[in-house]
């Protein structure tokens, strides 16, 4: 490990012990992106593509979010899968609103994307429309490689956001 350098994070082999020198900001992301813990809000087919991700085959626990939580105080990712009613949407809206910050969302599916091809009035069109989306997975249903690579895409989101955020007291 002598003289590696991981993103923000280096080794300076010129100092004895072992010693990583990082910033506050990369190490509370680091530990962020590597334990996300999952809200499935499977709504419809695209849920049994989300549970295959979580299995042997696939290994989501590579990337740290295996562990999925079925309570919002619990979790800090709600992924988004399948097709959203006028009916689910204020209970998603509910969930989206206990979890804690900071969170972030993954639409999963054309369904939680766009609507996909339900263009009807019971159908919203696009999980957008009630919470920010960070990553959206394109197909009907994705495949579980590409519900990994969103999840890796939503880890290098996290390693480049700003870690902690001073309240309005303590920045002024």
């Amino acid at each position: 490990m002598a003289g590696t350098v991981t993103g923000a994070m280096g080794y300076n082999s010129k100092v004895e012990g072992n010693i990583v020198l990082t910033t506050l900001d990369a190490a509370v992301n680091w530990m962020r992106k590597n334990s996300l813990w999952p809200m499935p809000m499977g709504l419809a087919c695209c849920a049994i593509e989300l549970m295959a991700s979580a299995s042997s085959r696939f290994d989501i626990a590579r990337f740290g979010a295996e562990v999925m939580r079925f309570s919002p105080r619990q979790s800090d990712l709600m992924i988004v899968a399948g097709t959203v009613t006028y009916k689910m949407a204020l209970a998603t809206k509910r969930i989206w609103d206990q979890m804690a910050e900071p969170k972030w969302c993954i639409a999963m599916g054309a369904c939680a994307s766009t609507g996909g091809m339900y263009r009807s009035y019971a159908v919203l069109q696009g999980i957008d429309h009630l919470v920010p989306v960070d990553v959206y997975v394109s197909g009907c249903p994705p495949r579980p490689e590409a519900v990994l690579e969103a999840l890796m895409t939503l880890q290098d989101k996290i390693a480049r956001s700003r870690g902690v955020v001073l309240n309005q007291k303590q920045a002024a």
